[in-house]
Formats: C-alpha cells, sequence, structure tokens
C-alpha cells in the first residue's frame, strides 16, 4: 500500500524560511573531505590479524572467544553451552545451523540429554517471547563483526528474532571468520552493499558488544543488569 505524505513542500517551504534562505531542490554534491581517518584504522589488516585485534578487545568486555573450523564446531559450541550449565536453549531459525553440520547436535544430541531445544518460530507468536524468557541459553550469527570494538551485528528477521540476543541468562553468537570487518565504518559500508545487491533492509538491526554492562551508579561496572551476564564468540574459520 502506497504511503501518501501530507504538506511535505508547505512543511519544506517552511523550514527553509524560517533558516533564512531558498529551499535547496536539486541533488547535492557528495563533499570530498580532505581526511578520512576513519578509513585508515585497520585497513590493511588480514582476516588473521582482524581475529587477533577481536580477540583482544573481547578480554575488555567480558566475553570469551572460541576458535574452531566446522569439523569441530559442534564439539566447541556443546562444550561452551555446557559449560553455562546447559538448557534450555533458544536458537534462530536459520538454513546455516544445518550448513554447518550442528543438526545432530541440536536435534538429536541434546534432546537425548534432555537439554530443550527451542527454535525461533514466527507464526508461534507470543510463545518465542515466553521461550526466549526461560531459556539459559542464546544462539545466534553474526552477519558482520568489528574488530575493533568485539561487536557483533545481527539482522533480524521473522525467523531471527531480537529476544534471543538479550532475555536468556547467557548468549553465544557464532561469527563466520568472512565476517570480520575493521570497524563500524566499513560495516556501514558492507550493509549499504547488501541493501543494493538485495534491495532489502533487516526490521531490525543490533550492535551487541558482549554481555550487558552498566557502569551508570557511581561508575562501579555491573555487568548483566538488563540482559545476558555471560557471553561467548565461536569464530568459526569458513575462509
Amino acid at each position: 500500500m502506497s504511503c501518501m505524505i501530507q504538506n511535505r513542500e508547505k512543511f519544506l517551504n517552511q523550514i527553509a524560511s524560517r533558516l533564512d534562505r531558498p529551499r535547496i531542490t536539486g541533488l547535492i554534491e557528495r563533499p570530498k573531505w580532505a581526511f578520512q581517518p576513519q578509513q585508515e584504522v585497520l585497513k590493511d589488516a588480514s582476516q588473521d590479524e582482524l581475529l587477533e585485534v577481536l580477540r583482544e578487545q573481547c578480554k575488555k568486555i567480558h566475553t570469551k572467544l572460541y576458535t574452531t573450523n566446522l569439523e569441530e564446531l559442534p564439539a566447541t559450541l556443546d562444550e561452551v553451552v555446557t559449560s553455562y550449565g546447559g538448557g534450555p536453549i533458544v536458537a534462530w531459525k536459520d538454513a546455516r545451523f544445518s550448513k554447518w553440520g550442528l543438526d545432530q547436535l541440536m536435534k538429536t544430541d541434546w534432546p537425548k540429554q534432555y537439554i530443550d531445544v527451542y527454535e525461533w518460530d514466527y507464526k508461534n507468536g507470543e510463545e518465542n517471547i515466553t521461550k526466549a524468557e526461560q531459556a539459559n541459553v542464546g544462539i545466534t550469527i553474526s552477519e558482520i563483526t568489528l574488530a575493533e570494538s568485539g561487536t557483533v551485528v545481527l539482522f533480524s528477521d521473522e525467523n531471527k528474532g531480537r529476544t534471543i540476543s538479550f532475555l536468556p541468562a547467557t548468549y553465544i553468537a557464532l561469527i563466520p571468520k568472512s565476517s570480520l570487518v575493521p570497524r563500524i565504518t566499513q560495516a556501514a559500508q558492507k550493509m549499504r552493499e547488501i541493501h543494493q545487491k538485495t534491495g532489502h533492509v533487516a526490521s531490525c538491526i543490533n550492535f551487541i558488544t558482549g554481555p550487558s554492562n552498566s557502569a551508570d551508579i557511581e561508575l562501579n561496572l555491573v555487568v548483566g543488569v538488563h540482559g545476558p551476564i555471560k557471553a561467548s564468540y565461536i569464530v568459526i574459520n569458513d575462509l
């Protein structure tokens, strides 16, 4: 359904008038900046070098970092979940879990150990939220990962609920090594490229840096105030 903008011209003309200048109606030329320091940080870093930057940053954001390959991913994920005390687990409904060989673990091995695994399903409505609230572990996948700040970027859609990353007691982000970029500058560029290629923008994009942190009261850092109390990143060598 098309959307009508009411009184647009009158509104813009009034703003221009208050600024005491004529309306700008043509295209605006993109400025050419003499210096762009945001492009220089880590610009020549390899994926291995970015991984080391991420590793060091994780020490500062109270996040454990694991590295693995696809063959060892099920064992690594099981190790992390076990360290968090097991389930219940809530995860995205994402074909990459199967592609990465996690079906045996998530659909057979964990249920045999009486670990409840719930897969997000938009058709279940509020039940998804309830399951996320009750979960001990939430598992998602990072689409873009900022090495400099230790930040994972999540694209939400109908099968990738936002609450999986902040309602469970603990959180695990699966990170393809290919998703590593230096910083938010490159993340923004990558998101623009994705939009230009697909014509689609995620309904919600979350930037998450480790577990919940707050130092609002007397500058005393408290972890887990309004989200997971523990977080782990599992970097998968997919290159």
